[in-house]
């Protein structure tokens, strides 16, 4: 392989961004989903003194507080928005609520079809006003070190938390909707995607210099479903988001949707987040060279040893591949009783192995 003439704007302040565009960087950009979470110490003593976790979510000075700590522990190519992905929907009255050891949970759960018709799209610089203020603390506070990335639930993935009224394991209120009302559904999401498409773009007219669409229930529905329900409010978004006078780069991560990689990469996203249950080369070569990819390490190798750990990270770099466009990460987010010295064992070893093959000592 001819030796790889890297320009000096590949630093860590930029490496995620140009990975994103498929541009060559001088190693493979890692971060990780969760990143700022219970696994760090520093993050459950900050959560300890906000008294709930949406006070931490609604307290811009405790969400940057937590978002700069993993970059300032590790190596981190970015930073990602200390947020929770169903801030709109509480944000349009339903009263959200986390059960230790439950997690979210609805007060005030979509169970009528008229309660479906009154939902209005909220202002994200109204009633959401601490997530775009948060955004402005976090990158005057990052000072370039490291891109920050901003975020939303999907609209499939928001509209099963707002009719099951938390998590769920069958989603059989969604889908009965889905079967029996599905112009209600549509309807929903409809509302859903406004508000996302508004809300995103506010985090770009704050300063997020990438976005996110996490659509971790895409996964749960058949072919056809997917396609009416997800997929299409997926490309309207991806094509509709204004995303500033500099274009800034959407991920998009359909968890289990790997059956749609192909529509996915033609959405009009510049990335995919792909999980643990496909192959990197795999997707790599089903998607054309379309998108840049995002993943994949099973999330479960944070427990292995750090020799099996670092052989992990090699395989999944092994798998996508020379070239540019590839993003490390888990194939979802890290768990809370993850070892905080893995992440390092982790970002090293991806900082490390992911140079040009021609380069490696």
């Amino acid at each position: 392989m001819p030796t790889m003439t890297i320009d000096d704007d590949c630093g860590r302040h930029n490496r995620f961004l140009r990975a994103l565009r498929r541009q060559r960087v001088d190693t493979t950009p890692v971060w990780v989903m969760r990143q700022a979470g219970r696994y760090l110490p520093e993050y459950r003593a900050t959560r300890q003194r906000a008294g709930s976790f949406m006070n931490l979510c609604r307290s811009p000075e405790l969400a940057c507080e937590v978002t700069l700590q993993p970059v300032e522990r590790f190596e981190l190519d970015a930073a990602i928005l200390f947020s929770d992905i169903l801030t709109i929907p509480d944000a349009m009255g339903l009263g959200l609520g986390f059960v230790e050891g439950e997690g979210p949970r609805f007060a005030r759960p979509l169970r009528t079809l008229d309660a479906i018709t009154r939902l209005a799209v909220p202002d994200p610089e109204m009633e959401l006003r601490y997530v775009p203020d948060a955004v402005r603390l976090i990158r005057r506070e990052l000072r370039g070190r490291v891109p920050l990335i901003g975020f939303a639930g999907s609209p499939w993935t928001l509209a099963c938390y707002m009719v099951e009224g938390g998590p769920s394991e069958g989603f059989a209120r969604i889908k009965k909707l889905m079967w029996d009302h599905p112009e209600a559904l549509h309807h929903l999401l409809g509302v859903l995607t406004q508000a996302v498409r508004a809300y995103l773009e506010a985090q770009v007219r704050a300063g997020a210099q990438a976005i996110m669409l996490f659509d971790s229930w895409g996964g749960v529905l058949a072919p056809g479903d997917y396609r009416e329900f997800s997929l299409a409010n997926l490309c309207r978004l991806a094509q509709g988001i204004d995303r500033g006078p500099e274009q800034v780069p959407l991920i998009v991560f359909s968890r289990g949707a790997n059956g749609h990689l192909e529509a996915l990469s033609q959405s009009g996203a510049d990335a995919l987040g792909i999980d643990w249950t496909q192959d990197l080369g795999e997707a790599r070569a089903r998607t054309d060279g379309r998108v840049a990819l995002q993943g994949n390490l099973d999330p479960a190798a944070m427990y292995a040893s750090p020799a099996s750990l670092r052989q992990q990270v090699d395989l999944v770099l092994r798998s996508y591949g020379d070239g540019p466009g590839h993003v490390f990460n888990l194939g979802h987010g890290i768990t809370p009783d993850v070892d905080p010295e893995q992440m390092r064992v982790l970002v090293d070893a991806v900082h490390q192995l992911g140079r040009p093959r021609d380069t490696l000592a």
